[in-house]
């Protein structure tokens, strides 16, 4: 899928690749939240998830890619989102 020329001109190729990663799990899955040993085509997509998520943490990721990022659906505290979810469904009962 295309994503676009916005995309390419503001992010490295690297950073493109496994994007693009991304957006085929989420289409598959449903969801952008890669398990931290997932592996997509031979790359670590959970890895590389995993660091983006540091660096936004750190103030460290271009708020460029944060965005790109958060419409891809990833969630930057999945902790906090499971709780959330679980405490949810608890009061469902």
């Amino acid at each position: 899928e295309d994503i676009g020329i916005f995309v390419r001109d503001i992010v490295p190729k690297s950073w493109e690749k496994q994007y693009r990663l991304l957006l085929k799990f989420q289409q598959r899955e449903g969801h952008s939240n890669v398990p931290g040993r997932h592996t997509e085509d031979g790359i670590w997509l959970g890895s590389w998830l995993y660091r983006q998520r540091v660096l936004k943490k750190k103030g460290k990721l271009d708020e460029s890619f944060e965005k790109i990022l958060e419409d891809t659906g990833v969630l930057w505290d999945v902790n906090s989102e499971q709780w959330e979810n679980n405490y949810r469904f608890l009061f469902k009962f």
